[in-house]
């Protein structure tokens, strides 16, 4: 998490200042690399340097962002390299406008549905809360975590079903602490609760890793239901438009693959909690499910008529949503507007700074996908990836989607999913475009982009948003849950679940 805390000094000088101001709290090291980039494109540009090279470089150092996204932000350093690759004439803005209005689908969809589903975040929490405090077996109740997660997932948002299991941990975390520390209500920030006394230490250090099991297990379900429908993850969206398959084809044809994934990640789910590998198989401590059970059953008691009957509202919304993606009655981002006017007009939600709110978790990221669009009109523009591209398509035709596969997973596992996606099916539409592949062989490689790009980029957390949220949120540093635990929890699901989508590419399709 970046502090808000660290700049609170005086600078000495106002160069100090413009100094500490650049890129904020990102340290030392990382601004000097930035600024090199910065300064190091235009001199080989200008010195004669081949434009391909300059723009290979380009985006290396854009993947360097992508890959760096805990140290900041990417839309900063990146929307700088995206402005200077304009500057210097790597690509236009009208290349760059041209790129979103053939991705506007996608941003509507970030900008509204990501939206819509914030105003069903009380039916989602009370879903979660009431999985933990009914189902007393832990195997059960990670089996079933990673099942509605990946069940949302698939209609809903992934980051959003993330932020809603990272808010049920967190409440929970925050009820036992609370009550451990002799207070009386819960304080709005967490950190406020005072440190445990050391008799419950070794009690609050199975809760954490409880709570670990639990977390990544929901995260994984993301992965495993966001790959299965267009409205998943961005980039599906992305795919389906260019591959022209609506919400039920999309479903239909990605399941020789997604649906033996899915069986195979939620079975790893189980293996993990019986063999207690890799930091799974915790138990929740019976004195800590009192103290939690207690407060659920107090609050369910005090819940009021207004806030059934905004879980009715926001139940009915839900199952709109699921008939209207079904049976596409309008473009997806559109559906997600009737979402936000069905569940504000119904449920009262009638101030605007309430309402904008909603927007807040989407927009840093559809900036982002921008710049992401100005980097691709980079790539379009030089031809960057076309020797790749041949090269995999001089390949036989049925070795095309597993070498697809593997590319889009390894690079998407150090960078970002989007992205990579986005360059991708790009090149492969442009060469369905030139009559150089079949339009089956184009619908195969379509499969194997979201596939690779969807289910072996979990073994980080560049890989995926909702793993990156997590490992950003204020609930990670409170159950310990660091950059390299995550990515210890996430090899068995990466090894099981990636070959499993690699065998179903190159064998159940072809």
């Amino acid at each position: 998490m970046s502090s808000s805390h660290s700049q609170t000094i005086e600078p000495r000088s106002l160069a100090q200042s413009f100094w500490l101001s650049f890129l904020g709290t990102s340290p030392d090291w990382y601004k000097y690399t930035i600024i090199a980039f910065l300064l190091i494109n235009p001199i080989l540009l200008f010195s004669g340097v081949n434009v391909m090279v300059v723009g290979w470089l380009l985006v290396l150092q854009f993947i360097f962002t992508l890959a760096m996204a805990l140290t900041c932000y990417p839309l900063l350093p990146g929307g700088l390299l995206a402005v200077e690759a304009i500057i210097l004439g790597l690509t236009s803005p009208e290349a760059v406008y041209g790129e979103i209005e053939q991705n506007l689908e996608v941003i509507l969809l970030l900008m509204f549905m990501v939206a819509g589903i914030y105003f069903m975040k009380d039916l989602l929490l009370f879903i979660f809360s009431k999985l933990l405090i009914l189902i007393r077996s832990k195997l059960l109740l990670s089996f079933l975590f990673s099942a509605v997660a990946a069940f949302l997932s698939a209609f809903l948002d992934a980051l959003t079903v993330m932020a809603v299991i990272i808010a049920v941990i967190l409440g929970f975390y925050a009820i036992y602490n609370t009550v451990k520390a002799g207070l009386a209500d819960i304080p709005e920030d967490v950190y406020d609760i005072p440190e445990l006394a050391d008799e419950h230490q070794a009690e609050l250090d199975e809760l954490r890793a409880f709570l670990r099991n639990l977390v990544m297990h929901g995260a994984v379900g993301t992965a495993l239901g966001g790959v299965m429908t267009l409205v998943g993850e961005p980039q599906n969206l992305l795919i389906a438009n260019r591959l022209d398959w609506e919400f039920l084809q999309f479903v239909v044809e990605m399941a020789p693959v997604t649906v033996p994934v899915l069986i195979v990640g939620l079975t790893t789910c189980l293996l993990l909690e019986i063999t207690k590998i890799c930091g799974y198989g915790a138990k929740l401590p019976q004195a800590v499910f009192e103290i939690i059970q207690t407060a659920h059953q107090r609050e369910m008691d005090e819940m009021t008529h207004s806030y059934r009957s905004a879980l009715i509202v926001q139940a009915l919304a839900a199952i709109i949503l699921i008939v209207a993606l079904a049976s596409h009655v309008a473009e997806v981002g559109l559906i997600g507007l009737l979402i936000i006017v069905l569940q504000t007009a119904f449920n009262g939600e009638t101030e605007e700074h309430n309402i904008g709110k909603a927007f807040q978790e989407a927009l840093p990221f559809t900036a982002l996908l921008v710049v992401f669009f100005a980097i691709v009109a980079v790539i379009h523009g030089a031809h960057l990836f076309a020797p790749i591209s041949d090269w995999v398509l001089g390949l036989p035709t049925e070795s095309q989607p597993g070498f697809y596969y593997i590319a889009n997973g390894l690079l998407s596992a150090i960078s970002d999913n989007v992205f990579v996606a986005t360059v991708y099916i790009q090149d492969v539409a442009d060469a369905y475009a030139a009559g150089e592949i079949t339009r089956q062989q184009f619908d195969l490689l379509g499969i194997a982009i979201n596939t690779g790009t969807n289910i072996p980029s979990i073994l980080t957390p560049n890989g995926q948003a909702a793993f990156l949220f997590l490992l950003t949120s204020s609930l990670a540093p409170l159950i310990r849950l660091s950059y390299g635990r995550m990515v210890l929890m996430a090899i068995p699901y990466f090894v099981t679940m990636g070959t499993t989508g690699w065998i179903c590419v190159n064998w159940f399709l072809i």
